[in-house]
Formats: C-alpha cells, structure tokens, sequence
C-alpha cells in the first residue's frame, strides 16, 4: 500500500503591494516545492521585454478578454493600472483535480474573487512590508521611475487595508525567514483533513492489516 494520501489540490495565494517580495517570493516556491504550478493570467497589457506569451501571461485584447468574462471563464478578474488582468478556470480546476496546487500572484480583488468561487480551495497570503519607507526604497531599487514609484506608493495603501481579509500574514523583512513561513503554510494547508480525498480508503487499508 501508498504511504501518500490522495489529495484535493488547494489555489495558494501571495498578496500585497507592488514590491513588497510577492515575485520572489512566488519564484522560489515554484523552485522549491514539488507539485506547485504558477497560474498564468490573462492580460490586456502589452508584452514587456522578455515576456514570452503562454510562459509569463496569456497577452490578449480588450475584446477577448470581455468575452471570456462573458462566458464565465475567468475565476477572477481585476483592473490594474488601467489594464486587466483574469484567471481562466479550466487549467485550475484541472490542476487541483489531480491533486496540484496552484500559486497565484494577485491582488486583494482577485483573491475575494477567487475565494467566493472556489470557498473551499483557496488559502490566501498577506506580505506585509517593515514599513513604507523600506517599500519605496524597494521599489527605487528595482529601477522604477519616480513617477510610477509615486503612483505605486498610493496605491499601496490600499493593498494593505484589505490584509486582515486573508487567512494568513507575513511581514516581508528578511527573504529567507519570510520564505520559510510561507512553505510552512503552504505545507501545512497541504494537511487539512478536508483535502484528503484519499484519507477512506487509507484507512481502510490499514484496518484491513489488523
């Protein structure tokens, strides 16, 4: 017999202001951790030097993206920055199927979304920054211009108001620690007695040995 339980795939969610670690946070879990795959949104925003369609995000047009939230396609979809930004639903019903987790980089809009059509598959986590001046100084690092830094900043405040909506939050202070916390939870959720689709037959099995 399996020593592995069969289990239900869950949507692991990473939120929180724009340069607050949720990229590098996501890059490494999907290094990390067996059975994770990233959703690739779909996008009305033109493709940016080194995006390659299909791998980073799905690039559509306006008229596309209308009709694929017209026929309920899209788990949850957001404007951001006056473009927008969706999550097709087939390849994560299939993933979570076959026992796959789906990692989500996405902003508080889209995990509500996300959580009122799938309630019980999605785990969601905040990460916070120290503070708002470590956020910009971040920000500044990554070569943004003072412009889109300002409008950034503004809206980070926003993002973060809506942190007591997720099940879990984490202050993005140190990348190793942070990183740590988050596998725990993810690993964690992993667990749930809810998720173990195999967990009768398991036992059964082991009944069948005494």
């Amino acid at each position: 017999m399996s020593s592995a339980l069969h289990r239900r795939g869950l949507c692991f969610v990473l939120a929180g202001p724009s340069g607050g670690g949720k990229s590098s946070i996501t890059r490494a879990m999907l290094t990390r951790e067996r059975d994770v795959e990233l959703s690739i949104s779909v996008t009305t925003r033109a493709a940016r030097a080194g995006e390659i369609h299909g791998t980073h995000y799905h690039f559509i047009d306006q008229a596309a993206f209308d009709t694929m939230v017209a026929a309920g396609e899209l788990l949850e979809h957001a404007g951001v920055f006056g473009r927008n930004y969706g999550t097709p639903r087939g390849p994560v019903e299939a993933a979570l199927s076959a026992g796959r987790d789906v990692l989500f980089d996405i902003d508080w809009q889209g995990f509500r979304q996300l959580r009122a059509a799938m309630p019980a598959d999605v785990v969601g986590v905040f990460l916070l920054p120290p503070s708002l001046p470590i956020l910009r100084q971040r920000l500044s690092l990554r070569g943004d211009p003072p412009a889109d830094i300002d409008r950034r900043m503004d809206a980070a405040w926003n993002e973060i108001i809506h942190a007591g909506e997720f099940d879990h939050v984490v202050i993005n202070d140190v990348f190793d620690p942070t990183l740590g916390e988050v596998h725990a939870i993810l690993r964690a959720a992993r667990t749930a007695t809810s998720r173990q689709t195999g967990l009768a037959g398991y036992i059964s099995g082991l009944t069948s040995q005494v």
